[in-house]
C-alpha cells in the first residue's frame, strides 16, 4: 500500500468524518471517470457516484478501526462503484430504456490537440472511442475502462471485478481486441469482409 492510502486508511481508523472527508477528496475524480465512462453520461455519473459514496460512509460506519486500516481504498471504492453500475443496470433492463447520450461523454474528454484543426480530429477520435466503449459488453467495458482510464493495476482490477488476476487480463484484453475492431476503419472492416 502506497503512503497517501496508509494515511488515509489510518485517518478512516481515527476519525472517520475526516478519513471520509479526504477519501472523497482524494479518490471522487477516479469515481467519476470510471462511471462517466461505463455510463456514457455525465448526469449519470454525477448521480452514480453520489450513490457509491453514501454507500461507502454506509459501510465505514460498521467497521471497525482496525477493518479500516486494511483498506485498500481505491480498489474498495471502484468495487462499490462498479457494483453500483452493475446494479444500475439491471434495474434499468426492467424500465424503457433510453439512449446512451454519447455526446455529453465525449465533451468531457481533455482537449488535447493545440488548434482548431486538431480539435476537430481529436473530437471526432474521442466520440468514437466513446461509441465504441458504450458497445462493449459489461464483462469488458468495465476492466478496461478501470486498467486503461481510471489506471488501476491488474491485481486491483482482478480485485474490483472479484477474479484472479490472470482473468482480469484476459478480459482487459479481449475488450481492447474489441474495442480495436470497432474502432477500425471502414476500409479495414471491407477488406476483411470480403
Amino acid at each position: 500500500m502506497d503512503k497517501v492510502a496508509e494515511q488515509l486508511t489510518e485517518l478512516l481508523a481515527t476519525d472517520l468524518d475526516d478519513g471520509f472527508t479526504e477519501l472523497v477528496r482524494v479518490h471522487a475524480k477516479g469515481v467519476h471517470a470510471f462511471l462517466l465512462r461505463v455510463s456514457g453520461s455525465p448526469a449519470e455519473a454525477d448521480d452514480l457516484g453520489q450513490d457509491t459514496f453514501l454507500r461507502a460512509y454506509t459501510a465505514l460506519q460498521t467497521y471497525s478501526p482496525a477493518r479500516r486500516r486494511e483498506l485498500r481504498p481505491r480498489a474498495w471504492l471502484m468495487t462499490i462503484a462498479a457494483n453500483v453500475w452493475r446494479n444500475h443496470v439491471r434495474s434499468s433492463m426492467r424500465r424503457p430504456v433510453s439512449a446512451l447520450r454519447i455526446d455529453d461523454a465525449q465533451d468531457n474528454w481533455a482537449d488535447t490537440g493545440p488548434g482548431p484543426v486538431e480539435h476537430a480530429v481529436n473530437s471526432d477520435d474521442r466520440g468514437r472511442l466513446v461509441a465504441a466503449l458504450s458497445e462493449l459488453p459489461e464483462y469488458y467495458r468495465i476492466p478496461v475502462v478501470l486498467r486503461h482510464v481510471v489506471g488501476m493495476s491488474y491485481a486491483e482490477v482482478a480485485q474490483v471485478q472479484g477474479c484472479p488476476v490472470g482473468t482480469a487480463k484476459a478480459q482487459v484484453s479481449r475488450g481492447m481486441g474489441d474495442l480495436r475492431r470497432l474502432l477500425a476503419p471502414e476500409e479495414e472492416l471491407k477488406e476483411v469482409a470480403t
